[in-house]
C-alpha cells in the first residue's frame, strides 16, 4: 500500500476517532485544530479534552497545526472534518489554489447552511476543484464506537473506484471493514437525510411514543429517502444504490450515542432549539440540515413531507406534538 500524508481539519469526534483510526494503522498525520489550549492539552496528556477523551492517541505519529494552510500544503489527502455550519468561514480564508493536487475526504455529514450546497458543489465553485479528486466517508457508524474498536463498518465513495479503494485501505484494520460505491451524490444525501430523520426519531421518543411507531416511522424515512434520491439522480445525471445506505439511517434513529437523536430528544420533552444546543453542546449536523434540504426542495419543487415536518418544528416554531399528529396521518 502506497503511504499518503493526511491532514485532518477539525477535532470533534469524527475527526478524532478518524485520526485514531489512521494512527493506529501506522500513518503519520498532521492535524489542524483551531485551538492552541486543545493541541497543547492533547500533547501534554494524549487525551482530547472535549471529545472522546477516553480516546489515548499515538502522539508520536501527528504533528500539530494551528495554522491550516500548513498541514493542507504538506498532505496528499485532506480529510475535512470541521462541521458543515463553519466550512465556509474557515476555508473561504485559503488561496485557491490551496487544493491543486489534493485529494479532497469528506468526513462532514451535512450541507453548507449558507449556500445549501453539498461540500464538493462549494469546492467547485469556490477552488474549482473537480469532483474526480473528491471522495466521502459515510457509515453506518459512530464515533464512539469507531473509537473504541467496536467492529465497524465505512463507506468510501469516490467516482474514481481505484481511488476510493486506494483511500478505505488506509483505514481498513480487523475492527474496521470498508466498502467502496461510486454514488458520491447518494452517499452525501442519505447522509445528510439520515440526520434530519434521527431528528425527527429523537422528538417522537422525547414526545413518547413507542417503538411500534418508530419502526413505522424509520419504514417512512427510508421510503421518502428513496424517492428523492430518484429527483436527485435525474438532477445530477448520477447513478445511486440506497439499500447501501438504510444501516446509517437505522443506527442513526436507535442509536444512543447519535447527536442528532439526542438533539431531537431535547425538542420532543419541551426544550427550545436554543436550549437543546445548549444542553448537547455539540453541533447536530441535522438541524442545519433541515434547513438546506428545505431550500433545495424549493429549488427543485418538490416536497418531502417527514423532512419538511421536522424543518417547520425546528426552523418555524411548529409544535412538536402536533407536527407530528400531522406526520401520523402521513401514514394512514
Amino acid at each position: 500500500m502506497t503511504k499518503r500524508n493526511f491532514a485532518i481539519l477539525g477535532n470533534g469526534s469524527w475527526s478524532s476517532a478518524l485520526a485514531k483510526l489512521l494512527t493506529e494503522n501506522g500513518h503519520h498525520i498532521h492535524w489542524w485544530m483551531r485551538s492552541e489550549e486543545a493541541i497543547e492539552k492533547i500533547k501534554s496528556t494524549k487525551h482530547n479534552p472535549h471529545y472522546l477523551s477516553i480516546v489515548r492517541f499515538k502522539t508520536e505519529r501527528i504533528t500539530f497545526y494551528s495554522n491550516l494552510a500548513e498541514a493542507i500544503q504538506l498532505a496528499d489527502i485532506v480529510l475535512v472534518g470541521i462541521p458543515s455550519a463553519f466550512i465556509v468561514d474557515v476555508l473561504d480564508t485559503m488561496p485557491t489554489d490551496i487544493f491543486q493536487h489534493k485529494v479532497i475526504l469528506s468526513a462532514i455529514k451535512g450541507i453548507l447552511p449558507k449556500q445549501a450546497l453539498l461540500l464538493n458543489e462549494y469546492l467547485e465553485e469556490r477552488f474549482s476543484f473537480p469532483l474526480s479528486s473528491y471522495a466521502c466517508i459515510s457509515g453506518p457508524c459512530h464515533a464512539e464506537e469507531v473509537a473504541a474498536e467496536k467492529l465497524s463498518y465505512l463507506t468510501f465513495a469516490c467516482e474514481n473506484s481505484q481511488l476510493a479503494t486506494e483511500i478505505a485501505e488506509h483505514f481498513a484494520s480487523h475492527v474496521l471493514h470498508t466498502v467502496v460505491s461510486n454514488d458520491i451524490y447518494g452517499v452525501q444525501y442519505a447522509s445528510v437525510l439520515k440526520n434530519i430523520y434521527a431528528l425527527g426519531a429523537g422528538i417522537a421518543h422525547g414526545l413518547d411514543y413507542g417503538d411500534n411507531f418508530l419502526s413505522v416511522y424509520i419504514t417512512n424515512c427510508f421510503s421518502e429517502l428513496q424517492q428523492f434520491m430518484d429527483v436527485i439522480s435525474t438532477q445530477t445525471l448520477h447513478h445511486y444504490n440506497t439499500s447501501a445506505y438504510l444501516g446509517d439511517l437505522l443506527v442513526t434513529c436507535y442509536s444512543m450515542h447519535s447527536r442528532n437523536r439526542t438533539f431531537g430528544n431535547f425538542i420532543g420533552k419541551g426544550y427550545s432549539v436554543s436550549a437543546a444546543k445548549i444542553e448537547l453542546n455539540m453541533v447536530a449536523e441535522g438541524y442545519y440540515a433541515a434547513d438546506g434540504i428545505e431550500r433545495i426542495c424549493q429549488k427543485l419543487n418538490y416536497d418531502l413531507p417527514i423532512a419538511h415536518t421536522i424543518y417547520e418544528i425546528l426552523w418555524q416554531g411548529q409544535n412538536p406534538a402536533l407536527a407530528f399528529k400531522n406526520i401520523e396521518k402521513i401514514f394512514n
